[in-house]
């Protein structure tokens, strides 16, 4: 996959949101918890952790939705329901964004996959780490630093 030329636009389902990241992901992810299974519809959710200063809203006024969680905020739009991104209250640092409310979202392939503890069983990535639930604290780090290191090194994202 060819890393993402920036800034990229995109938006909810209806349009009433726009997104514009201006920072390349830090890390990109599949997370196959139940939660996210039904927030998704899906049999996972797709993840970019984006650089809080690297991301914005342009357009409309994202709602909180989801699990009303003290520990994290999942956005929304308020029309469409669009799940646009999410957002832990403790940290400032990166936001995830769902890759495909990008206009262009060929570039993404998760590096990391989560909660493999709770996949369908016919659910497959191509994530190079899988982790039964998320990946301990002090293994960030360095997943973040592999992950840029494959990135500068191939000119790819994942």
């Amino acid at each position: 996959m060819s890393k993402p030329t920036l800034p990229l636009e995109g938006g909810c389902r209806c349009g009433q949101i726009r997104l514009r990241i201006k920072a390349q992901p830090l890390l990109t992810m599949a997370c196959h918890c139940t939660g996210c299974q039904k927030m998704s519809a899906s049999a996972y959710s797709l993840s970019a952790a984006i650089p809080t200063k690297g991301f914005e809203v342009l357009q409309g006024e994202p709602v909180i939705g989801g699990m009303h969680s003290p520990q994290l905020n999942h956005y929304h739009c308020p029309h469409c329901k669009s799940w646009l991104f999410s957002r832990m209250v403790s940290v400032d640092a990166f936001i995830n964004l769902r890759p495909t409310m990008l206009d262009d979202a060929g570039w993404f392939e998760p590096f990391v996959e989560t909660y493999v503890s709770e996949k369908l069983p016919w659910a497959t990535t191509s994530a190079v780490y899988s982790y039964d639930a998320f990946p301990p604290f002090e293994a960030y780090e360095g997943l973040i630093r592999e992950f840029a290191a494959r990135e500068e090194a191939s000119g790819s994202v994942a």
